[in-house]
């Protein structure tokens, strides 16, 4: 008698299609070319990545660039001394200007007005549904937030944007809040429940919800603010913005477009990359202790590519990048808030590990496999929000209420340009039967 084990060997061996039959249809696998970049699937003026230049028919790698609506990211977030640039970033990523200070504290305003969460809904679906994973759990609550919505379906894009900005003004308390709740009955830890406050910045309002004392430091929430900046857009390529437009391309309601992205992101390969570099770092650093020798460090390095360390991946997470070859703008501008933020909390040696460490990894990559590296964004993310005792099990919930803001942006400009489904085609290469 057959097992389900046996019929999943059985399918392994026939069915499964080989790697190279992508070449052979030129098919490409992964929507990306041979020589690595991304198959163009659409148009967009919201945001750019830019890690090469096409010289013809020739990539050439250049120093990565992250642009929102024409601005490079470097020169956007320049400002260290304030704790809204998210804010910022958001309405420029949505309406397609930067604001000034009247429209920024109008913006800010509405975020405000449209934090607040249904009547109910907080005792109802977050104190009384606990769940064991928090992105699931905030993809049943925006589900649930269409339940509430008496124009959920409508196809209009100006309600489409009413919604959004309503989903993306909730979606801080949904995370602290479930994070509370779950806290408290799955491991009996003290509920607390802090309400948004109106003249605080979605950074403040985080790190003062997520505290029961409710007490921060300005560094604290720029650097947070700074993190939720960086993440709020990566170009229309990533997975969890196409994951989002695809399914907006259909006609759907923007609560489902919402709660599939969210499914997108939770993965280790897009969002939830940013836990997986955090404990493989906390791993290396247990193992090799503080004060490794670069020969230590390099050795650490190598084990994981020979998939003797950490989740036997071969993985090295934090380091390269789909598009980014020599450097990632993110990763760059973290680094140096983060290193100030380490000396703050007195973890300089531990910031000094993580910058050995990555460069021993540039280097062993280099001469063992001719190729150049960068460490990207989910690097130093971790590390961050360790310094802002932040749990790790909300960094990818954070990075999801970050992204929310080019969801949306990418959803609704998806819908005025072009207004089609999204529907790419595959080949079929089966063999054609006949029942007996």
């Amino acid at each position: 008698m057959f097992t389900l084990h046996q019929y999943y060997l059985r399918y392994l061996e026939e069915q499964s299609i080989p790697k190279e039959w992508y070449q052979m249809y030129h098919v490409k696998n992964g929507l990306r070319n041979e020589d690595g970049t991304g198959v163009l699937v659409g148009l967009t003026k919201v945001a750019d990545v830019v890690g090469y230049e096409m010289k013809g028919t020739m990539k050439k790698d250049a120093q990565g660039k992250l642009y929102y609506r024409g601005y490079e990211i470097q020169e956007l977030l320049e400002k260290k001394d304030v704790c809204n640039q998210y804010e910022r970033c958001g309405f420029l990523l949505l309406f397609g200007f930067l604001p000034s200070q009247e429209e920024l504290s109008v913006w800010q305003s509405v975020l405000a007005e449209h934090a607040a969460l249904p009547e109910g809904f907080l005792e109802k679906q977050i104190l009384r549904g606990s769940s064991k994973n928090l992105m699931n759990k905030l993809m049943q609550d925006i589900l649930t937030l269409y339940e509430y919505d008496d124009n959920a379906d409508a196809l209009d894009n100006e309600t489409r944007l009413y919604q959004g900005i309503a989903l993306i003004a909730k979606l801080p308390s949904l995370i602290c809040y479930n994070y509370a709740s779950k806290q408290h009955a799955l491991h009996g830890h003290s509920l607390y429940i802090h309400p948004m406050a109106k003249d605080r910045s979605t950074a403040e309002n985080i790190l003062r919800m997520l505290r029961s004392d409710r007490k921060y430091t300005k560094e604290e929430a720029q650097i947070l603010d700074l993190m939720l900046a960086l993440h709020s857009d990566h170009g229309g390529g990533n997975n969890s913005t196409f994951v989002n437009v695809v399914m907006g391309s259909t006609g759907t309601d923007l609560y489902a477009a919402f709660a599939g992205a969210i499914g997108a992101l939770k993965g280790p390969k897009h969002g939830g990359a940013n836990c997986k570099a955090a404990q493989m770092m906390k791993e290396l650093m247990r193992k090799t202790g503080l004060d490794a020798s670069e020969a230590e460090l390099k050795e650490a390095a190598a084990q994981l590519l020979r998939k003797e360390g950490f989740d036997q991946s071969g993985l090295l997470y934090g380091f390269g990048h789909a598009i980014y070859t020599y450097s990632d703008p993110r990763a760059e501008l973290l680094q140096d808030q983060a290193k100030a933020l380490a000396i703050a909390k007195g973890k300089q040696k531990e910031f000094a590990y993580y910058e050995r460490f990555a460069k021993c990894v540039k280097a062993l990559l280099k001469e063992e496999k001719g190729i150049t590296v960068c460490t990207n964004v989910d690097y130093y993310s971790g590390f961050v929000y360790e310094l802002l005792q932040i749990p790790e099990e909300l960094y990818t919930p954070l990075f999801a209420c970050a992204r929310s803001m080019g969801w949306l942006a990418h959803n609704i400009e998806h819908q005025l340009a072009s207004g089609k489904i999204v529907r790419p085609a595959t080949r079929y290469v089966g063999t054609l039967k006949h029942v007996k």
